[in-house]
C-alpha cells in the first residue's frame, strides 16, 4: 500500500460505528456459564489446589454437567460429584426460573452429571518439583484497556452490561413482574478520530410473561432500561431504540435455545474492541491460563491506561503445556504510549509475574470467587471486587 493510501485509510478508519452487545444472567449459555462456575467454586472451598476443567449443557428440561477434575483427597472428589445436581438446580432458581413455562422447572428438569478424573499426562506438566506450576495448557489471551469509561472499558460493551443489569434489577425488585430472565441488549457507538461520541442505536430484547402487551412492554422497556441507562448527552440525533423487534418473547432460557460454557467470550470480555485468543473463562481453575493469564493480561493492560502511560493498550502473553513462563510477551499501545511498546514489554516482563504460580499469588486465585464472574462480565466490574481490576499507584515510578 503507498503512503498516501495507507494515510487515507487510517484517517478514515478513524471515524466509524462499533457495536457490542451483552446478555442476562437467564440467557441459556450464561446459565452454563453460572453452573461450571459454581461447581469450580465448590471445588476450590473444600481444595484449593483442585484441578478443575467443568462444561455445562442446557437444552429444554435436560442439564449435563461434565468435566474433568483432580483433588488431593479423593473423597473431595465423590463429595462434589454427589453435591452437584443439587448445585445446578438451586443454580437455575437463583438465577429466577420456577417452571418450564418460562424457561425450565428447576425441581423437574433432568440432570447428568458425568465427571472423570483428570489425565496423568496432562497433570505430569502442571504440577511440578517446588510447588511451581506449568501452564495447564497452550495458548494465547489477551488483555485491553482504554480510557472510555472510568473502569478502563470500551464503551459500548460497559452501557450494553448496564442495560441487561438493569432489566434484572427491575425483575428481580418486582417492579416490572412481568420480566422473565432471557434478555440481550446490543450497543453501538459512534466514533470519530478514534474517540466515542454518541450512542446511534440500542437494541434490547427481553423474554416477558404473556400479561404485557408488545406495545405496552415497548414503552415500558424504553422509559424504565433504556432511558435510565443511556445519558441524554450521550444520544445520537436521531437515536434509535429497538426493543423486542421481532415482537413477542414468551419462550426463552433452555426452553428457546441451548446453553454452553464458555460461548459468550466476547460478552466475557471486551465486546470485540480487541483480538481474542479463543479460550473460555468459565468452569476453568487458575492453573489453565485460558484464565488466569487472560486476568493478567487485563490487570497489566489496565495500569499502563491508568497510570497514563497510554489512552488504549493491548496486552498479549502466549504460553505452551507444561511451560512455566510466556513464550511471548506483547504490549500494542496503538501509537498512544509515552515511551516505546518494546520497552514496556521489556519492563513489563520485570514487574509482573507471569509464571502461572506467580499469577495465582499476584491475586490469589485458589479460592472460591468465580461464580460473580460468570455473568455481566470479567472485567471492568464495580458490583464485586475483582484482584484483577486492581491498581497500583506505584507503577508510573516502576514504568517510566
Amino acid at each position: 500500500m503507498n503512503t498516501a493510501l495507507q494515510s487515507s485509510f487510517c484517517s478514515q478508519s478513524k471515524n466509524y460505528l462499533f457495536t457490542s452487545e451483552s446478555v442476562s444472567e437467564g440467557h441459556p449459555d450464561k446459565m452454563a456459564d453460572q453452573i461450571s462456575d459454581r461447581i469450580l467454586d465448590a471445588f476450590l472451598a473444600l481444595d484449593p489446589k483442585a484441578r478443575v476443567a467443568c462444561e455445562t449443557v442446557l437444552a429444554d428440561q435436560f442439564v449435563m454437567v461434565a468435566g474433568e477434575f483432580k483433588t488431593a483427597n479423593p473423597a473431595v472428589f465423590e463429595t462434589i460429584r454427589a453435591h452437584a445436581e443439587t448445585i445446578v438446580r438451586q443454580t437455575i432458581r437463583d438465577i429466577g426460573y420456577t417452571s418450564k413455562a418460562d424457561g425450565i422447572d428447576p425441581d423437574r428438569c433432568e440432570v447428568r452429571i458425568a465427571f472423570n478424573r483428570q489425565s496423568v499426562h496432562i497433570n505430569q506438566g502442571v504440577d511440578q518439583a517446588g510447588g511451581e506450576i506449568g501452564a495447564g495448557d497452550q495458548g494465547l489471551m489477551f488483555g485491553y484497556a482504554c480510557d472510555e469509561t472510568p473502569e478502563f472499558m470500551p464503551l459500548a460493551i460497559s452501557l450494553a452490561h448496564q442495560l441487561v443489569r438493569k432489566q434484572s434489577e427491575l425483575r428481580k425488585s418486582r417492579a416490572l413482574p412481568w420480566l422473565r430472565p432471557d434478555a440481550k441488549s446490543q450497543v453501538s457507538v459512534r466514533y470519530r478520530d478514534g474517540k466515542p461520541v454518541a450512542v446511534e442505536k440500542i437494541v434490547l430484547s427481553t423474554q416477558h410473561a404473556p400479561m404485557i402487551s408488545t406495545e405496552a412492554l415497548r414503552a415500558t422497556v424504553r422509559q424504565e432500561i433504556v432511558d435510565a441507562v443511556i445519558p441524554a448527552e450521550l444520544r445520537s440525533s436521531p437515536f434509535e431504540v429497538l426493543i423486542n423487534p421481532t415482537g413477542r418473547f414468551e419462550v426463552g432460557g433452555p426452553n428457546g435455545d441451548t446453553g454452553l460454557t464458555g460461548r459468550k467470550i466476547i460478552v466475557d470480555t471486551y465486546g470485540g474492541s480487541c483480538p481474542h485468543g479463543g479460550g473460555a473463562f468459565s468452569g476453568k481453575d487458575s492453573s489453565k491460563v485460558d484464565r488466569s493469564a487472560a486476568y493478567m493480561a487485563r490487570f497489566i493492560a489496565k495500569n499502563i491506561v491508568a497510570a497514563g502511560l497510554a489512552t488504549k493498550c493491548l496486552v498479549q502473553l502466549a504460553y505452551a503445556i507444561g511451560v512455566m513462563e510466556p513464550v511471548s510477551v506483547m504490549v500494542d499501545t496503538y501509537g498512544t504510549g509515552k515511551c516505546p511498546d518494546g520497552d514496556l514489554e521489556v519492563l513489563v516482563r520485570e514487574y509482573f509475574k507471569l509464571t502461572p504460580q506467580g499469577i495465582i499469588a499476584t491475586f490469589n486465585l485458589e479460592r472460591p470467587i468465580y461464580a460473580q464472574t460468570s455473568v455481566y462480565g470479567h472485567f471492568g466490574r464495580t458490583d464485586v471486587e475483582l484482584p484483577w481490576e486492581k491498581t497500583l499507584p506505584c507503577l508510573v515510578g516502576g514504568i517510566q
